[in-house]
């Protein structure tokens, strides 16, 4: 019999539940014992969801992150909270964003604010970890009790539990020594707390434990193999049995070393990796359970099941019970349940399936795969009948679209003139200080914004009433940017719910959910858009808010934009024709947009691009085809324009050392890009690579309530001087400040400014 399980469930609810909770915590709304009780009802809720499989996770939820809750549980703590008393739960959030609840920080002088440990993309996709950290003298001090406290509720529940944790190599991997030392050097140490874990699981009577090791989906060099060999050397004594789980990508060269680990099972992403399974087949251990990501566990589109069982039914018979049907990864990168989409086009909507419906098609195949596709002969004939509607559909396909694309040539990508006869003009028309500052383009969503934005969605409030509270909005963020004394302003971006989602509303080619959230990070969630078709731009989407800001003030004003890699990054992504076609569509359609904020006056038009990187192979051999084709997507957007019109990009948490001179060929004049909480490591780039453009590092971490000094952005903005020329840079937030409040902003961007005149009186 085939065994069902899951590797992840979604943590924050299908109504968001996690992310208000925890936001009632942080501002001292709730006590610490509701939030935990929230957490509680939320794990018990998805373990009931998950019944069915033979398998459940437990340790997959997190009130933050999962790698946060790895280190917690190794007693992997930055010195600087070290020592600290209170809950650890309160620990848990000072490190994870700087702080945490209002009403937890009674000891300020000991226990308020710090820097938040550095956060970045997890592999490739949209969702954030925080950075694990090191240093030649770390310890790893076990604590158990979540992971127990979470085991025994599920059984209270009659879950048959799989716990799940990060495995011991990708933690490292994933990990920054805070000095010059070796992380592997730590492997011993780490080693030694990994096996008290499984000590703890054995008598707890945990039979399967799912250990996490993405990494080995990527380049590794000898000695990180040599590192996955030693640490499960170390497992080979243990009274519990590991499931090795790798996602996102193919084993290639370290297939070898995956199947000849001493673990008990092998799971396989065969959304990413199928042709590798009858190789690892034939490599694995007799006595091996090989588990197979048969569903697709980060994209939206039903599965193709009767494909599907062409090559699982031969495997079935070949494996017996030692296959084992699950997602392809963790789920926590899809919405919830789709039965929540009423008011989604019903013709759409039949072609998708989310986290819940993903687990239906484990159960379903399972079934099949167990008792014969005649057993659920009418689910086979739908799933059959939709995935045919959608690929025949007249909706998904635009003859006009593919035209465009076949008229690109490599001038569409060029500026007039290279960038020091642009940049000349520029100054010219602009006329900006030395240290120019900015901000990255949105202002806090207030009360008032979300109140408008709910009255007219459900019709309380009309097109006129509408566009009049957006418009007082707008005059307020340009209000308070002229008293800041800011040199390019934006205008708020208060009519915009997300980055993505308001320009995928107005393309012709997407769909939207109501309830589709994903985490991106801690409290924050994003309702990806879906693109179902071919993407063309009916009317113009954004001209009309930023002339209007515009018409406020005599300060330049930046048209804000998504690039078309960012929205393609962020979106739930047709799989029916390469990522690299939709992404030239999105740049066609984007490029309109600049244009016409040229001809309406806008004199800089900014072009976010925050998830470049993300969209990266895992493998740095496909590295260049990726980064071809993304480039020339913006170059295609951006470059349209006049040399008098300067063009702005912007990225955040990730790492860029590695690809800055594909950043550089982008051609942007100006690139604003995160670099605080990092600490400016982003310019050790600098030290071998000379940017030729002008360049803002953020100085400001926006994901953190903690307030910049002015000392401290000095201090950061001489850093990045003595690596670029003081007269290319600008001083800006390292990302929008959507998400903070007024009282936070004001005395932050107070500070900035006031940082910006001090940098300039020390070049006279």
């Amino acid at each position: 019999m085939v065994t069902t399980h899951n590797l992840g469930f979604p943590r924050i609810g299908a109504k968001r539940e996690l992310k208000f909770g925890l936001e009632r915590y942080w501002k001292g709304e709730s006590t610490r014992d509701e939030l935990k009780a929230l957490g509680a009802q939320l794990r018990e809720r998805h373990w009931n969801d998950q019944r069915g499989l033979d398998l459940s996770p437990v340790g997959d939820f997190a009130f933050y992150d999962q790698v946060l809750d790895m280190s917690f549980t190794l007693g992997n703590l930055p010195a600087r909270v070290q020592g600290f008393h209170g809950d650890p739960l309160d620990n848990y959030f000072r490190v994870a964003r700087g702080r945490s609840a209002t009403g937890a920080e009674e000891h300020a002088a000991c226990c308020g604010g710090v820097a938040a440990g550095e956060m970045t993309k997890w592999f490739d996709t949209n969702y954030h970890y925080i950075v694990p950290e090191f240093t030649a003298d770390t310890q790893f001090n076990l604590d158990t009790s979540r992971l127990v406290e979470q085991l025994r509720e599920a059984r209270a529940l009659g879950v048959r539990a799989k716990p799940v944790i990060v495995g011991p190599v990708t933690y490292l991997w994933l990990g920054k020594a805070k000095d010059d030392s070796d992380k592997l050097a730590l492997l011993p140490r780490i080693m030694a707390a990994y096996r008290a874990l499984l000590d703890y699981f054995r008598v707890m009577d945990v039979e399967w434990v799912q250990i996490d090791e993405p990494v080995l989906v990527t380049e590794l060099d000898p000695a990180w193999r040599e590192a996955f060999v030693r640490a499960y050397e170390g497992f080979e004594v243990r009274g519990v049995k590991l499931l090795l789980t790798t996602y996102f990508g193919q084993l290639q060269e370290n297939l070898d070393l995956a199947c000849g680990l001493p673990v008990d099972g092998l799971h396989i992403d065969a959304i990413n990796a199928r042709d590798e399974i009858a190789l690892v087949t034939e490599k694995l251990p007799a006595q091996s359970v090989l588990s197979v990501g048969a569903i697709n566990g980060r994209n939206i589109w039903k599965t193709d099941l009767n494909a599907a069982l062409d090559w699982l039914e031969p495997l079935a018979k070949q494996l017996g019970d030692r296959l084992w049907i699950a997602p392809s990864c963790s789920l926590l990168h899809m919405p919830v349940d789709l039965a929540s989409e009423e008011k989604l086009d019903a013709e759409i909507r039949s072609w998708l399936a989310f986290a819940l419906q993903k687990l239906d098609e484990v159960k379903l195949l399972a079934t099949a795969l167990n008792e014969g596709r005649s057993k659920v002969a009418d689910a086979l004939a739908a799933n059959a009948a939709a995935v045919t509607a959608r690929r025949n559909s007249p909706r998904v396909n635009n003859p006009a679209v593919k035209a465009a694309l076949a008229r690109i040539d490599a001038k569409l990508g060029n500026r007039q003139h290279a960038y020091a006869e642009r940049a000349a003009k520029q100054a010219a028309i602009l006329e900006l200080p030395a240290y120019p500052t900015t901000t990255i383009g949105s202002f806090p969503q207030t009360a008032e914004i979300r109140h408008a934005r709910s009255q007219f969605k459900i019709g309380a409030l009309d097109q006129a009433g509408y566009q009049d509270a957006m418009r007082k909005e707008i005059e307020r963020s340009v209000r308070e940017q002229e008293a800041l004394g800011l040199d390019v302003l934006v205008h708020g971006e208060a009519e915009r719910n997300d980055m993505v989602e308001y320009f995928g509303e107005q393309l012709d080619g997407y769909a939207f959910s109501r309830f589709g959230w994903v985490q991106s990070y801690g409290s924050r969630c994003v309702k990806p858009p879906i693109l179902f078709g071919d993407i063309s731009r009916p009317k113009a989407m954004t001209v009309e808010w930023i002339t209007y800001a515009q018409s406020l003030t005599n300060k330049p004003m930046k048209g804000m934009l998504t690039g078309p890699v960012t929205i393609l990054n962020w979106s739930f992504v047709r799989d029916d024709q390469p990522r690299s076609v939709s992404c030239y569509q999105l740049a066609l359609a984007i490029r309109e947009e600049v244009l016409d904020l040229e001809k309406a006056g806008v004199r800089v038009v900014q072009i976010d691009e925050a998830a470049l990187r993300e969209g990266l192979p895992l493998r740095r051999a496909q590295w260049g085809e990726y980064l071809r084709w993304a480039v020339e997507s913006f170059r295609i957007t951006a470059n349209g324009v006049r040399d008098e019109t300067q063009i702005h990009t912007h990225m955040c948490y990730s790492e860029f050392n590695d690809i800055i001179a594909s950043i550089a060929d982008m051609d942007a004049d100006v690139i604003t890009i995160e670099t605080s909480r990092s600490d400016m490591e982003l310019l050790d780039a600098f030290d071998n690579f000379r940017y030729p453009n002008e360049i803002g590092p953020g100085v400001y971490d926006i994901h953190s309530p903690n307030i910049p000094t002015e000392e401290h952005i000095v201090q950061l903005m001489q850093k990045a001087a003595e690596r670029i020329p003081a007269r290319r840079l600008w001083v800006n937030p390292d990302c929008g400040l959507k998400t903070r409040q007024w009282a936070e902003v004001v005395p932050a961007l107070t500070n900035m400014v006031a940082a910006a005149k001090t940098l300039r009186s020390q070049l006279q």
